[in-house]
């Protein structure tokens, strides 16, 4: 039997019981239906999964049902890669960024960082934004849920390229771009990789140079041009095979 794999963001402890929150008790209760007895693995990004099993309910303040959990013991989890690699991509629309973000998530992306280009298609007001990035943030989570990792990906607030491209994160800074006839380098980076990828419409030819100028160097991984949200998975497996735990 498959056991349910759930995140929460509270504190947890072995040999301990504990009332989830409203949004993870009705994901319990509501959408898997478990029952009193069932077990179920909790994790909250501090490197471990709980085991641990529904106890009963309890009403909230809200008159919702809260789930009531036993956790018996925490184990140290090894799914999360050796290499460390923030992904900033250009936003697209809709499924494409859902999708891109869930497919990082399962291939180890540590960090993403939507990025509003030139040729960028989606403008977002500040209240907008917020929602967005929760929702992103969630479908990342959902994905670790369903991978197995314990330490969910950060995505960050949206920001501009030239923003953000002013302060890279250290690392090997690469940008992908199908017109070039540069390939990966060999030696394996020391503070692993920051990877850029376009929008739907790619970047301009500004904006690569201003990437250069940032120490990004511009790398092609085959002659075809992928879509934006299927950039991040070829480069994300190529990139875990050659430096990470896809060896």
């Amino acid at each position: 039997m498959r056991i349910s794999r759930l995140y929460t963001s509270q504190t947890l402890q072995p040999d301990s019981a504990l009332s989830l929150d409203a949004e993870a008790s009705h994901y319990l209760l509501r959408v898997l239906r478990l029952s009193p007895g069932q077990p179920l693995i909790l994790f909250n990004g501090d490197g471990k999964e709980y085991d641990a099993e529904l106890g009963g309910t309890e009403h909230g303040s809200n008159k919702h049902k809260i789930a009531r959990v036993r956790i018996s013991q925490a184990r140290e989890v090894h799914s999360e890669s050796p290499l460390h690699t923030v992904l900033g991509l250009g936003m697209s629309r809709g499924e494409r960024m859902d999708y891109a973000i869930q497919k990082s998530t399962e291939l180890g992306v540590q960090v993403i960082v939507p990025l509003l280009t030139e040729h960028c298609e989606v403008k977002l007001a500040p209240d907008r934004a917020a929602k967005r990035v929760a929702h992103w943030q969630q479908i990342a989570i959902s994905a670790c849920e369903q991978c197995g990792r314990v330490k969910p990906p950060l995505v960050a607030e949206p920001q501009s390229l030239s923003s953000w491209l002013a302060q890279p994160p250290p690392g090997l800074r690469l940008l992908l771009d199908h017109r070039q006839q540069e390939a990966l380098p060999e030696t394996p980076p020391q503070d692993g990789v920051v990877l850029l990828i376009g929008p739907e419409g790619g970047f301009s030819e500004n904006e690569i140079k201003q990437a250069r100028q940032a120490g990004f160097s511009a790398v092609a991984l085959g002659p075809r041009v992928l879509r934006t949200e299927t950039a991040p998975v070829v480069a994300l497996s190529v990139l875990q095979y050659r430096w990470g735990d896809y060896q």
